[in-house]
């Protein structure tokens, strides 16, 4: 089952599903579009994604075909709804897309031993929480519980590769 989700085919159409499902949250759903609207879920699923491929290289591949898939369909969605977005929303969003590989190299580090990869995961947990306070205004109560599943991930959950 792995082998079938975790490859750059398999991340694409999980990037184009979950663009579509963003979407919806988004007009459907006042809580889950808050949600799925800011950075610490989508570094959540990037996180997971990049610790469980079995290299750096697939790590790269993965995330990037998973960001240029839910940013294809979420932008789609909405310009099929005749909704608005600025500019700088779409561009923040696909530069953060193009910067995803060297993301995904860093952050399949965070399994190997050492102090480095510790760095790494804190870097990681750190700039999840300062993105809600800095991009969405304060921490809410959903922030928290996905920093504490990042924690879990990045410092007690042993990946096997």
């Amino acid at each position: 089952m792995k082998k079938i989700v975790l490859n750059p085919c398999g991340m694409l159409v999980i990037g184009f599903g979950l663009g579509i499902v963003s979407k919806l949250f988004d007009v459907y759903t006042q809580n889950l579009g808050n949600v799925f609207s800011q950075m610490a879920i989508w570094i959540f699923f990037g996180v997971l994604i990049c610790i469980y491929s079995r290299s750096k290289q697939k790590a790269m591949l993965n995330i990037l075909s998973f960001c240029i898939g839910m940013l294809l369909t979420y932008y789609s969605a909405a310009f099929l709804m005749n909704e608005t977005y600025s500019k700088n929303i779409i561009i923040g969003w696909t530069v953060f897309a193009m910067c995803s590989p060297v993301f995904a190299y860093f952050t399949w580090m965070t399994k190997e031993k050492g102090v480095f990869s510790k760095v790494i995961s804190t870097a990681i947990i750190l700039v999840s929480l300062l993105t809600s306070i800095i991009l969405f205004d304060k921490l809410r109560i959903y922030d928290l519980i996905i920093n504490t599943a990042l924690f879990y991930f990045l410092f007690i959950k042993k990946i096997n590769r």
